[in-house]
């Protein structure tokens, strides 16, 4: 009986304890000073400054173009031996979906109940989520597009694919919507880090990125990309970002870093080197650009040895890496090249233009310029000007891509005699060209002008085919040339929606060209 009542009170004991734990538990546990409903602008700041291009463009996009190249295999592999390399191939994917696609459509949601509307930062949204989008078709080809972003705001965790043919339609007509919405009497979002919430801004780079789309496809749909190109220029090149007072691009600081300028001024800073296609076509066109660019450590036989006292910039020193070279034969290429050691060959200058802290540009100028030349040449008449046009629009672009090195510092400064100099030659070579040489002296300048935006180099190289490269002619190679990135295994793991995506394009494969490279 005593151990009975023993147990009875002990029993008793422990719920009063346990009841006694409880009053107040959810009190207890909630974060007094967490915020419990975000701003939306803040939202979508967080899905501009995530659309900074990731450091892993250097693994493929940067080295497919043939500009920034590493012998390195291991973790860096990719784009320097053409193989597949499912640590670096994802990149893109992991940071536009997670931090840029969950992030517009919230917004997008969020603002569809608020009183008063925000039409403004509605658009905003949407052309940011555009341009994500462009850029994650470009890169793999099919994509979530329709069911994409919405395991956030709807719990869809497994988002079916679209085949790019029906994706760009429907970003073209986001773009063109999204640019109507665009009102200079509602609200201004001020708050915005882009812009700073001008709709004037706004609406030139939502056309811009629309003249983009429309050359992107115009080969492979005559009818929707003529539209929007059309569309883009309905307010002329003044509706555009046709000046760098306007350019798209991320401000970056300690916080924020600039992510390819992170890995260039890392551990894998002595590793990776400009590709001698892009130093030898610099060189041959006698561009004062390589000045601003370019550094080679003359004499260094390690990367410690890579030193201020060492550091040469003039054109006349630079030796970029061949391709398709490893550790073992990239030693023999700069014995062959006489400068001694691999750690010799030129770089891009990590204490200028790739600096943590340097802008990542979205979209400027000068490329805005060249698409307007190559979509006013009298062989294309997308938009009116013909060649004369195409001229102008030619060496406006070439001029806005030297003015726009200044900003990365004083050490990247064309000095304007030099900018004369070369945009005359090229003048006088381009106004004598053949149609098709000049498509390629456009779009040879595109290469430069959209240097270290490795998706939109990449995606301009393969709608083009300019400049002519040769294969990486590395002997593990697996293809010639990649033409899109492979999945990313954790969708092949847990997505089974991809499989009609593989099957749709042919394929998971490097050499699997998107539906709109048809060349």
């Amino acid at each position: 009986m005593k151990k009975i009542i023993t147990l009875s009170l002990l029993a008793l004991s422990f719920t009063l304890i346990t009841t006694s734990c409880e009053k107040g538990f959810d009190e207890l546990n909630t974060i007094k000073t967490a915020p419990t409903n975000i701003d939306p602008a803040f939202t979508l700041n967080a899905a501009v400054i995530n659309t900074s291009v990731p450091g892993g463009t250097l693994q493929y996009d940067l080295g497919i173009v043939q500009q920034i190249i590493s012998s390195n295999s291991g973790i860096i592999a990719g784009a320097n031996y053409n193989q597949v390399n499912p640590g670096n191939t994802p990149a893109i994917w992991i940071q536009y979906y997670q931090n840029v696609i969950k992030y517009t459509n919230d917004v997008i949601v969020k603002t569809a109940t608020i009183t008063p509307a925000r039409p403004n930062l509605t658009a905003m949204a949407r052309i940011m989520q555009a341009n994500a989008f462009m850029i994650l078709t470009d890169t793999y080809g099919d994509i979530p597009y329709t069911e994409a972003g919405k395991g956030f705001t709807s719990q869809l965790f497994y988002p079916k694919y679209d085949a790019q043919s029906a994706i760009y339609p429907q970003i073209i007509q986001e773009l063109t919507d999204a640019v109507t919405a665009l009102d200079p009497a509602a609200r201004i979002e001020t708050a915005d880090v882009l812009y700073g919430g001008s709709v004037d801004k706004w609406k030139k780079y939502g056309r811009s990125l629309l003249l983009r789309a429309g050359m992107r496809i115009v080969k492979r749909d005559a009818v929707n990309g003529k539209a929007a190109i059309n569309s883009a220029f309905s307010a002329g090149a003044a509706g555009l970002v046709t000046t760098n007072a306007d350019l798209a691009y991320i401000r970056h600081d300690a916080n924020f870093v600039n992510a390819v300028g992170n890995t260039l001024n890392s551990t894998e800073a002595a590793n990776y080197y400009m590709a001698a296609p892009f130093v030898n076509i610099l060189l041959a066109n006698k561009d004062p650009r390589i000045n601003s660019i370019a550094v080679r450590y003359v004499g260094a036989t390690s990367g410690p040895e890579q030193v201020a006292a060492k550091a040469d910039t003039t054109a006349a020193k630079q030796v970029g890496i061949p391709m398709g070279v490893d550790d073992l034969t990239a030693g023999q290429a700069a014995t062959t090249a006489g400068i001694g050691s691999r750690y010799a060959f030129t770089q891009i200058d990590r204490t200028r233009l790739s600096g943590r802290l340097q802008p990542m540009f979205l979209l400027t100028a000068a490329e805005t310029n060249l698409l307007l030349s190559e979509a006013s040449l009298a062989v294309n008449n997308f938009i009116p000007g013909g060649d004369v046009a195409a001229l102008t629009y030619f060496t406006t672009g070439i001029k806005a891509h030297m003015d726009q090195l200044a900003l990365y510092g004083a050490g990247t400064i064309v000095p304007a005699s030099y900018q004369t100099t070369y945009i005359n030659r090229r003048s006088v070579l381009f106004a004598a060209a053949t149609p098709a040489d000049k498509t390629k002296e456009i779009n040879t300048e595109y290469w430069i002008a959209s240097f270290l935006n490795g998706p939109e180099t990449w995606a301009n190289f393969r709608r083009s085919n300019y400049p002519v490269l040769a294969p990486n002619p590395y002997p593990g190679r697996t293809v010639n040339f990649i033409t899109r990135l492979t999945y990313p295994p954790s969708e092949i793991l847990v997505n089974k929606n991809v499989q009609s995506a593989i099957s749709n394009m042919g394929g998971d494969a490097l050499d699997v060209k998107v539906w709109w490279d048809i060349d």
